[in-house]
């Protein structure tokens, strides 16, 4: 027993001075390591020189419906779908945020990334490795003529001789290897920071995508309540013309009127009832539609009939100098560059040598007994450094490769600044529009429910046809599904605009390196069943 525990002793003895040599090995590396490659600055990007939006200045009094919100309120923050104050629209994106298969496949896309990061800084640290192994073995006796050249004067006996006689051998093995490459000229590092802004990439992408899913049931919940506005001006309308054909066909009973009008009075009906049925595909579309956002199977899912549309409320548009902070779009275009600038980095320290510290040792022996005993050890401890004489350009093509690619990813950036820029201007003219636009078809239902008044007078009293009641009748109900498309549509473009701004988000939320570099917790990574 005491010499069982001296042998795990000695062991341990031998595996601390194993980490001891790994430990000097890695502040070796450390100590001499440099990095090579362009070091990254942030791009600049074409912004304006104005310090608002143009479309924001531009005739806004002529607009009653909407206007932008205050100094006070320049910044879009959190939940920005409570701006509309409705409480059905704050619950479902609440859903969104949770069940969402989309938003969950870009987690997971991030989750993979933030591993990636540690998989690259696995390199920083030696490799360490063992392999205990036994081995008995019997070599063949006819090998003897082979071997018998091998016997060595004094009687002793050769591996040859002993493998000539058939004897059989038994080794017992446990050897420790550790294998480490410095990282000389900074290409571990630079994969590391590769590895961080793919992250980031990631984490912006997510944010996107989440912005896009809640801008997305925002803008089919405002076309729902179209669809219903535009349900009930149809009813209305089916009512009116079902009182009118009795109207007309008690008429022509009496004798006082005649069949044309009953007929024009029919087809009036007939024609409203057919888009009363149709308004209503588009609204069990827009229903499926949410249902699939908020993680739910259609066929369970409902929205509550409720026609009720209003002006979307002022919207804090910010100031131009601060928008592409606020776009997670943009803060992933500027990452892929920092990313593509890393990978340069990669590129570059392929020219230099690579030096590999490596060690190896541990306990052999014959015999179980004698496995761990301290005169059974073995080491060996060398550098190495291997450099590449000729590849036929390969690495000058490569690194051609990453310059064209950041390059490339450069352009992406300043174009993806420019699309924004636009997107937001794109918005604030059309709901800017929208809201005037609205008004004026305001006062043409106005003006149309009076003609249809005035003609229903001159009909009922005998001075015009029918057939001049069903066109001021036709007229109205156009005007009317006319309102209730650009109030929508003035909804959906606020949305839009919101969606522009890049809605409550800004670069600040935006995970660092670090963060991301640190181990998710365990609920985040497990196998989802």
């Amino acid at each position: 027993m005491r010499t069982i525990l001296s042998n795990v002793t000695r062991n341990r003895r031998a595996l601390r001075l194993c980490l001891m040599v790994s430990s000097l090995m890695f502040a070796i590396g450390s100590t001499v390591a440099c990095t090579v490659g362009p070091k990254y600055h942030r791009p600049t990007a074409a912004t304006p020189a104005a310090p608002n939006y143009k479309e924001s200045t531009v005739n806004f009094q002529d607009a009653p419906g909407w206007k932008v919100a205050s100094p006070q309120e320049a910044r879009l923050r959190g939940k920005w779908w409570e701006i509309f104050h409705d409480p059905e629209l704050n619950a479902l994106e609440e859903q969104v945020n949770i069940n969402n298969q989309n938003i969950k496949e870009f987690f997971d896309n991030l989750m993979v990334a933030r591993a990636e990061i540690r998989v690259a800084r696995a390199q920083y640290w030696p490799t360490i490795t063992t392999n205990p192994s036994f081995q008995r073995s019997r070599a063949s006796a006819n090998l003897r003529n082979t071997f018998n050249s091998t016997a060595t004067a004094g009687g002793t006996t050769t591996p040859g001789e002993a493998a000539s006689s058939g004897q059989q051998t038994t080794i017992w093995s446990f050897p420790v290897d550790v294998s480490w490459t410095v990282d000389l000229w900074g290409k571990i590092r630079n994969e590391v920071r590769a590895a961080q802004y793919t992250a980031q990439v990631s984490a912006a992408d997510l944010e996107n995508e989440r912005l896009t899913e809640q801008a997305s049931l925002a803008q089919f919940y405002f076309e729902i309540r179209g669809q219903d506005a535009v349900q009930k001006i149809l009813d209305e309308t089916v009512q009116a013309d079902e009182k009118a054909l009795q109207v007309t066909q008690a008429a022509y009973d009496a004798g006082v009127g005649d069949y044309i009008s009953v007929v024009e009075a029919k087809t009036t009906l007939e024609s409203a009832q057919s888009q009363a049925i149709n308004v209503k595909v588009a609204r069990a579309q827009y229903e499926h539609a949410i249902a699939v956002l908020v993680g739910k199977v259609a066929t369970d899912f409902s929205i509550p009939v409720r026609p009720e549309l209003t002006a979307p409320p002022p919207i804090p548009v910010g100031v131009p100098s601060e928008m592409l902070q606020r776009r997670p779009d943009v803060a992933a275009a500027e990452r892929t560059l920092a990313q593509a600038n890393a990978t340069i980095g990669i590129g570059y320290a392929a020219f230099f040598p690579s030096l590999t510290l490596s060690a190896s040792g541990g306990f052999e022996s014959s015999t179980f007994k004698k496995w761990f005993a301290w005169p059974s050890r073995f080491w060996s401890i060398g550098p190495s450094i291997s450099q590449t004489i000729f590849d036929g350009g390969l690495y000058r093509a490569e690194l051609n490769q990453y310059t064209a690619t950041y390059n490339a990813d450069l352009a992406a950036y300043r174009q993806t600044a420019l699309t924004a820029f636009q997107q937001v201007e794109d918005n604030l003219a059309a709901v800017r529009l929208f809201s005037q636009q609205v008004e004026r078809q305001q006062a043409a239902v106005d003006h149309a429910q009076e003609f249809l008044n005035l003609e229903m007078g001159r009909y009922e009293t005998g001075i015009d046809p029918y057939v001049n009641v069903v066109t001021a009748q036709t007229t109205l109900l156009a005007d009317r599904q006319t309102l209730a498309t650009i109030q929508v549509e003035e909804m959906t473009a606020a949305v839009s605009l919101i969606e522009a701004l890049g809605g409550g988000w800004d670069e600040s939320q935006l995970s660092t390196p670090s963060q991301l570099t640190q181990k998710p917790p365990a609920a985040d990574t497990k196998l989802q069943k």
